[in-house]
C-alpha cells in the first residue's frame, strides 16, 4: 500500500457520512474519528479549489434496489434527520452532494456526470462502511476509468473483519491505498 501521485484534478468522495450512518457501531476506527479526517480532508480540497462531493444514501420504502438476498435487509434504527450528512462536514456551497438508493455512488446517480464536467481524473474515498458503499464505488470509479486513491484511516465498517479484507484484497486491484496525512501530503504537493 502506498500511494504515488494525486491528479492535478483530484475530487474527494465521501461516500456515506450521514447521520444514520455515524450513529451505527463500526470498526476499527470509530465513527467520529472518520469523520474528523474526512473533514480535514475537505478542508484542504476546498483550500485547494478542489471538489469536494458528499455522496448520502435516501430511500422511502420500495426505492431500495430490489432483488432477492440471502441476509435480509437490515432494518434501520429510525435517527433524526438519518439521510443529513454530519454536522462536521455540511453547509458548504460549493460541496456537491449525491444521493444515491443503492450501495454505489455511481449507478442511478449524477456523479459521474459532476466529475467529468469539472474534467477530474481521480478520487479520493472516504467513509462508512469500507466494505459495502465505499468498496462498490471504488469498483465503478475503476470501472470508469478514474484513478482511485482510498484514505484507509477515514473510513472504517460494520466489522473490522469486512474492513481488513477489503483493505489487503480488493482495494490493491482497484488503485493505491494510503493514510489521510499521506494524502494530505499529496495533495500540498500538488502546489510545489
Amino acid at each position: 500500500m502506498a500511494l504515488t501521485t494525486l491528479d492535478p484534478n483530484t475530487a474527494l468522495v465521501v461516500i456515506d457520512l450521514q447521520n444514520a450512518v455515524a450513529a451505527l457501531p463500526v470498526a476499527p476506527h470509530s465513527a467520529a474519528d472518520v469523520i474528523a479526517r474526512t473533514a480535514e480532508l475537505a478542508e484542504a480540497f476546498r483550500a485547494h479549489k478542489l471538489p469536494v462531493v458528499l455522496v448520502r444514501v435516501s430511500a422511502a420504502p420500495g426505492e431500495w434496489t430490489p432483488g432477492r438476498t440471502e441476509s435480509p435487509r437490515r432494518a434501520a434504527t429510525p435517527v433524526e434527520n438519518g439521510d443529513h450528512i454530519v454536522p462536521a462536514l455540511s453547509g458548504h456551497p460549493d460541496d456537491i452532494l449525491v444521493t444515491k438508493r443503492n450501495w454505489g455512488a455511481f449507478y442511478g446517480t449524477d456523479l459521474d456526470l459532476h466529475l467529468r464536467r469539472r474534467g477530474i481524473t481521480q478520487i479520493v474515498l472516504t467513509g462508512i462502511a469500507t466494505s459495502i458503499g465505499v468498496d462498490t464505488t471504488a469498483r465503478e470509479a475503476h470501472a470508469h476509468g478514474y484513478h482511485v486513491t482510498l484514505a484507509t484511516d477515514a473510513m472504517s465498517d460494520l466489522s473490522e473483519q469486512g474492513h481488513t479484507f477489503t483493505l489487503s484484497t480488493i482495494f490493491p486491484r482497484l488503485g493505491e491505498s494510503g493514510t489521510t496525512a499521506e494524502v494530505l501530503d499529496l495533495l500540498e504537493n500538488l502546489d510545489a
